[in-house]
């Protein structure tokens, strides 16, 4: 098993509703926004702050880049340890993800590389499949070139070319959270208090510097940059010219962001629901709406064309959502006329017609498309809030992990030490508030001239800005998300580090705090603004900077030699085309460190896959070694690895170990003390991966051990004898 150790050596009128509170809020903002340079401010003063926020943003950004990169050194010693083990430490679906970056540098050319991709038989034995259409690794091939075409190839080796992207993508994270702070409150204090707290919340906010290759890694930092896109593109008073870049701003970090992780539809998902909310209250006008939705399914579409006409793009919930939200739309034009309760009963009727028809259209292009690579996913959500079947292995195999479990009361405790967490909740709670009753004031009829009505509304808009409406529903919709599985969270806390900053930068909270105080000044809300940040900034400099420096500190080294004996073997003892079948995790190494053909692999979005990998998973059920043997070979599997640490499963509870899975899936009843479901029944059979090293006749017959350390058995599964002498003169096909 992978560890890491201590190193043991070197290697006029009355103004409209809200204007009072707009006049605060431009009165007691610093004088130098970056939104005066936007429209045309270009003094001296404005350039100079402007530059310094910026300046400051790519330092926090650069700095938290440094830190991941140090501290992924510092925990492996990377730069010491031989290329197998750097390998090795691509965990699980990364070292796949990686193997690919790998696989296109190792090719004779460009366009080889390309199809040998596109018609990849290495992957998955007996198959040919489309790489490129079937998993988000663009950015593998984009870095292949990248590096194919740059003159670096003599001074940076491959591996650090793709872990140093990867470190630079983080830097770009900050770099729009920090934006997206500046732009809600008009200080770059608050930017520079987001990039400290992601930081200092590394554990809650980020896994970079474990999980490289992972697709979240690099899809979320466009994530963060299309929200700071919205967030300006919310704002009032901005140009024509400044609209239309914002929206091409938009629609490229949606793509960059759709094309490098495959759940992006389930993330768009969300967004779509807050677009929809803000609609149905009035806090976007319709064009805004429109553009925010077509913004979306343009990203969805063009990735759809580049992945080879993916299906399980066309057949997502989030497009199906916006074609009912626009059409429906379009045909109730009556929707916000009436009473506040006449509002609220055809928000609620809108809202169901909505939903019918984004369900209703969702299933019937399932069923034109014949879509089923995604069903596991709703499984897991159907058996997550007890709305169908525990039994199911796909699903069990989620709900079984820690990360897609709900999210743990210590990530709350962490946020809290980081003074993070009390300042988003007031923010939280306030903003709510202000929402509310914006939101209420929009519903209720308007009455009086047009021009008045024109004017009240304006003045609603500006009381509760449209860009901060977004943000309050986007932290308030991932939060949910983020409590409901735990994997999640890294959307949910990067922008809450933003939001939080805004709450103690901007005015809305010091505001209404001072109003009750009845202490109420420009100059006291500007010096607030401003002390209480430095204040909270030197307090955690105080606090957690030692222990920044003793973390920096402490040097550890990558330690798995039993994996990288099984990984020499494989490389030297076995053939180039040899088929290996085993668990997801294990095997995604080996396609990596040796380039040898899978039976199964962890990239888990493929129907037949997942029956594959069930198949193959029997290896660690209770089965016959007749039956192991026959889906083995139907499979095309010459060689199967066995892990201890699978088949002698203590890390998780009875019920979720995989042989568990695999029991209750076989309709077995499980091991150990402890109830077992009354319409389960014992097996004929012993376990296989036990049994098999007993080394009796029923299994030699079948298999032949080939190699064997303290984690790993490898057996090599033998071809099926003839039945008969008799039969032998006969021509028979070889299974």
């Amino acid at each position: 098993m992978t560890a890491l150790r201590q190193r043991k050596g070197s290697r006029g009128k009355e103004p409209p509703l809200g204007a009072e509170f707009q006049s605060q809020q431009s009165n007691c903002c610093t004088n130098h926004h970056p939104e005066k340079i936007l429209h045309g401010d270009w003094s001296w003063g404005a350039i100079i702050w402007t530059s310094v926020g910026w300046s400051v943003s790519v330092g926090l950004g650069l700095l938290c880049c440094i830190y991941m990169a140090t501290l992924h050194e510092n925990d492996l010693w990377f730069s010491n340890i031989k290329e197998v083990e750097r390998e090795i430490s691509f965990r699980t679906e990364c070292g796949l993800y990686y193997s690919y970056f790998k696989q296109m540098l190792q090719a004779p050319s460009i366009q080889e590389g390309l199809s040998d991709l596109i018609h990849d038989n290495l992957t998955e034995s007996k198959r040919t499949i489309n790489l490129l259409q079937r998993m988000n690794i663009y950015q593998e091939v984009f870095l292949s070139i990248l590096y194919r075409l740059l003159p670096i190839q003599s001074y940076l080796e491959p591996v650090y070319f793709y872990i140093y992207t990867v470190f630079s993508l983080q830097a770009v994270y900050v770099i729009a959270l920090y934006l997206t702070a500046w732009l809600l409150s008009g200080s770059w204090l608050a930017g520079t208090l987001t990039g400290v707290w992601y930081i200092l919340n590394r554990v809650d906010t980020t896994r970079v510097e474990f999980t490289i290759s992972l697709r979240e890694n690099w899809s979320l930092p466009f994530l963060a940059l299309q929200v700071t896109a919205i967030t300006c593109y919310l704002r009032p008073q901005l140009t024509t010219l400044q609209q239309k870049v914002m929206v091409w701003l938009m629609y490229v970090t949606t793509f960059c962001f759709c094309l490098t992780w495959q759940f992006n539809q389930f993330i768009l998902l969300v967004q779509a629901l807050v677009i929809y909310t803000l609609d149905c209250v009035d806090f976007l006008t319709t064009t805004q709406v429109t553009t925010l939705y077509l913004v979306q399914v343009s990203g969805l579409l063009s990735v759809w064309l580049l992945q080879f006409c993916n299906s399980m793009i066309l057949g997502s919930l989030v497009l199906s959502f916006i074609v009912a939200a626009l059409f429906i739309r379009h045909f109730q034009s009556g929707l916000k006329t009436g009473s506040l309760l006449v509002r609220l009963g055809k928000l609620l009727l809108h809202s169901a017609a909505v939903f019918l028809l984004t369900f209703t259209i969702n299933y019937l292009a399932k069923k034109a498309l014949q879509l089923r690579s995604d069903e596991h996913i709703f499984k897991f959500i159907k058996s997550k809030f007890a709305l169908g079947p525990t039994r199911d292995f796909d699903a069990s195999l989620y709900l079984c992990e820690e990360a897609f479990g709900v999210l743990p009361l210590d990530t709350l405790e962490r946020l809290a030490g980081t003074l993070l967490l009390y300042p988003y909740i007031l923010t939280l709670l306030l903003l709510s508030g202000l929402l509310a009753g914006a939101a209420l004031q929009n519903m209720r009829p308007k009455g009086g001239s047009a021009e008045e009505k024109k004017g009240v509304v304006e003045g609603r808009l500006v009381a509760f800005r449209p860009d901060v409406a977004y943000n309050l529903l986007h932290t308030l919709f991932y939060g949910l998300l983020a409590f409901s599985t735990m994997r999640m969270k890294y959307i949910w806390t990067g922008h809450m580090c933003a939001v939080a900053a805004y709450g103690v930068c901007g005015t809305e909270l010091w505001t209404l705090l001072l109003n009750t105080l009845r202490c109420n000044s420009k100059v006291l809300l500007r010096l607030v603004r401003y002390a209480v940040p430095l204040a909270m900034i030197g307090c955690l400099y105080y606090k957690f900077w030692p222990k920044l420096m003793e973390e920096l500190s402490e040097l550890r080294e990558f330690y798995d030699p039993d994996t990288v004996e099984l990984m020499t073997w494989i490389s030297t003892k076995t053939p180039k085309q040899a088929v290996f079948a085993g668990s997801m995790q294990l095997l995604a190494g080996i396609k990596l460190c040796t380039g040898r053909v899978l039976t199964n692999h962890p990239h888990y979005e493929d129907k037949d896959l997942r029956e594959r990998t069930r198949q193959v998973y029997q290896v660690y059920a209770r089965r016959s070694p007749e039956e192991v043997h026959a889906i083995l070979r139907a499979v095309g599997a010459d060689y199967v690895v066995l892990e201890n640490s699978i088949c002698y499963e203590r890390r998780h509870r009875r019920g979720c170990r995989l042989r568990d899975l695999l029991d209750l899936a076989n309709g077995h009843i499980m091991d150990g003390p402890g109830e077992n479901d009354p319409d389960l029944v014992p097996s004929p059979h012993p376990r296989f991966c036990e049994t098999i090293k007993t080394d009796t006749a029923a299994y030699t017959s079948l298999f032949t051990r080939t190699f064997q350390n303290k984690t790993f058995h490898v057996y090599r599964v033998k071809k099926k004898r003839k039945k008969s002498a008799k039969s032998s003169s006969e021509p028979s096909a070889t299974q």
